[in-house]
């Protein structure tokens, strides 16, 4: 997978419409839990997925807000209703694999077999092609970019597994910041949406999403933004789990690490959603992916491939 030359996405002059994303999961999937909670027991668990997920998409609904659900493909199959109804109100559905297992784990065959499984039963449940992948705990990293070439020669449009920052779980640090093009082996082209981030005195500090929006300071979020589109002009990705909302999720066992990176300000989680909805625009990964393309195309870019993961400084 070659990486093309940056050009900014968003066209010069234009509102800022920022993306929203849901990575659909219940609490006992996450990564946090993986040493504590097995695949085979993920049925002994009362599901909470659901409810929550229903909760997102009326608040959404009551701020005239479109996102981008990434759906992992065991809770796809076991509640297709679900994804049917996400769709039903007007959102992209996208793939967030089938076992919610990180990538630098499986080998390519794994990978593959994985994915192909999850999209499938993503797109029986809501009857239309998936464009979109996320990968589990961001998990494609610079020793599994092999991925990416997997994802193109699948037939998906896009990517938004790379965090370019430095964390013990995931991160390429030297990846670009914001929405580029990467060029597949086989001559295809894979959008790739970062998570956002903030460059500051030197370090790319993670921001808006997750467990940072909902542990970091809701000033720190509003920094963020205005950083990111003022100064930089690009647009937020924001990104949640339905599980951040739900104080009342049964506890799991688990390290103290771990404990605080899940549990810390459930309670808060969804004022802070309230807040950003009624502040910002929002709109889906593929609407962001079509009007890239169209600026592209429009601008008859020329996207010379180059090898490895560039720095920021690329032109």
């Amino acid at each position: 997978m070659n990486e093309m030359n940056r050009h900014n996405l968003n066209p010069a002059g234009a509102p800022i419409v920022h993306t929203m994303s849901v990575d659909v999961e219940d609490y006992f999937q996450v990564e946090a839990f993986a040493n504590s909670v097995s695949t085979d027991a993920w049925d002994r668990f009362p599901s909470r997925v659901c409810a929550n997920t229903l909760r997102i998409l009326d608040l959404f609904d009551a701020h005239n807000i479109k996102a981008t659900f990434f759906f992992v493909g065991w809770v796809a199959e076991k509640f297709p209703s679900l994804v049917r109804e996400t769709h039903r109100r007007g959102h992209e559905i996208a793939c967030h694999s089938y076992w919610h297992r990180p990538v630098y784990h499986l080998t390519p065959e794994e990978f593959r077999d994985d994915t192909r499984k999850a999209r499938d039963v993503i797109e029986q449940a809501c009857g239309e092609r998936v464009l979109g992948y996320r990968a589990p705990t961001w998990s494609i990293t610079a020793t599994c970019l092999w991925a990416l070439d997997i994802l193109a020669e699948e037939g998906f449009a896009y990517d938004s597994s790379i965090f370019p920052i430095h964390h013990d779980l995931y991160g390429v640090p030297s990846a670009q910041r914001f929405p580029h093009v990467l060029e597949a082996s086989n001559g295809s082209r894979l959008y790739e949406f970062p998570p956002a981030t903030v460059s500051l005195m030197g370090l790319t500090l993670p921001a808006a999403g997750g467990g940072y929006l909902r542990i970091f300071p809701l000033a720190y979020t509003d920094f963020a933004f205005r950083r990111i589109s003022r100064k930089e002009g690009e647009a937020v990705s924001v990104y949640f789990h339905p599980w951040e909302i739900d104080p009342e999720q049964p506890r799991i066992a688990a390290g103290l690490k771990s404990r605080f990176r899940h549990y810390t300000n459930l309670r808060r989680m969804e004022g802070r959603l309230v807040h950003l909805l009624t502040h910002y625009s929002f709109n889906t990964y593929r609407s962001r992916m079509e009007k890239a393309a169209r600026e592209c195309d429009s601008r008859g870019f020329s996207f010379a491939p180059v090898s490895g993961m560039p720095s920021e400084s690329s032109p």
